[in-house]
């Protein structure tokens, strides 16, 4: 039986800039209307990211098989080439010749404030893709990509019998409550940070209970102070896993789903899967980007025994 879990999701550069002063000795309160302004950045880096390449990163390191399926642009041949090293499955990644690969341009300040700006690019495309290409399927994601992309890929689940995971994030925004409440009923699990939920029952009208029972599982993140997974009528309190040293939390939501779908693929139960999350966002939060952190999985399933006395494996 297959293990595959197709990721579907954006394909991101990130382009992070580090101004040493302060926004707001330059931003005037008063003259906000009429913004001009500069900022000298001498430090800039860029880091592959977007949410479907941090999850297929984090559960292939597990040992898991994500098969990505999103867009690149006609600048993403390098992003291409480096998943492929990686030996990740790209045959659902298509290559969109007249846009550019999505990308997020993020400034800080010394007081790590931030103005961002995010170009979508090729990711506007990825409804041309279709999960029927993509051959046996254990689950899938439908993370945060193209509006019309999201949609169309929690249908074709939903047709195909697929059982897949919504994962909204930064583009919840986009969904009206009918739109929101379609997706529950298509999905089998639902993801979502505290924040982020918050949205969904307001924007739905249902509440915790309601949504839960149109699910195998809601998963709720709320940062340092772990997670809860309510699953069949059960909740699992998921504690947070120290961090050897917070460096950077950028791709720590798709490191914990990427240990989700590792527990779903392999079987085991809520209870442990969402410890592998947590684990996996403690790992991914001590170094920078969202693709530089790595581990065999014995050392994973070392640190997993450490932290909660027991093998999952």
């Amino acid at each position: 039986m297959t293990k595959t879990a197709l990721i579907c999701g954006s394909l991101a550069f990130d382009k992070i800039m580090q101004y040493h002063g302060r926004f707001g000795d330059t931003l005037l309160a008063d003259q906000l209307h009429r913004v001009n302004v500069s900022f000298l950045v001498p430090t800039l880096r860029t880091e592959y990211g977007g949410c479907s390449a941090n999850i297929a990163y984090n559960l292939q390191l597990l040992g898991g098989e994500p098969l990505i399926m999103g867009t690149l642009g006609m600048d993403g041949g390098d992003y291409l080439k480096r998943m492929q090293e990686q030996g990740l499955q790209t045959r659902g990644i298509r290559t969109i010749a007249d846009a550019y690969t999505a990308q997020c341009f993020v400034t800080a300040d010394q007081d790590n404030n931030q103005i961002n700006a995010f170009h979508p690019g090729a990711m506007q495309f990825s409804h041309e893709n279709n999960v029927g290409d993509q051959g046996p399927l254990a689950v899938a994601i439908i993370s945060p990509d193209g509006r019309d992309g999201m949609i169309k890929h929690a249908r074709d689940c939903a047709e195909l019998k697929v059982p897949f995971m919504f994962d909204p994030g930064q583009q919840l925004p986009m969904f009206s409550g009918d739109e929101l409440i379609t997706f529950i009923g298509q999905a089998s699990y639902l993801a979502c940070n505290d924040y982020e939920f918050e949205m969904v029952m307001d924007r739905t009208g249902l509440s915790q209970a309601d949504i839960a029972a149109r699910l195998d599982a809601l998963i709720i993140t709320r940062g340092a102070e772990g997670s809860d997974i309510h699953a069949s009528g059960e909740h699992h309190r998921i504690p947070a896993v120290q961090a050897a040293n917070v460096v950077d939390p950028t791709g720590c939501g798709d490191a914990y789903r990427a240990g989700l779908l590792f527990g779903i693929t392999n079987g085991l139960d809520w209870a442990t899967s969402g410890r592998i999350a947590s684990l996996l966002g403690a790992i991914k939060i001590s170094s920078q980007g969202g693709q530089n952190h790595s581990f065999t999985p014995q050392e994973f399933d070392q640190q997993f025994e450490a932290a909660f006395g027991f093998s999952f494996r």
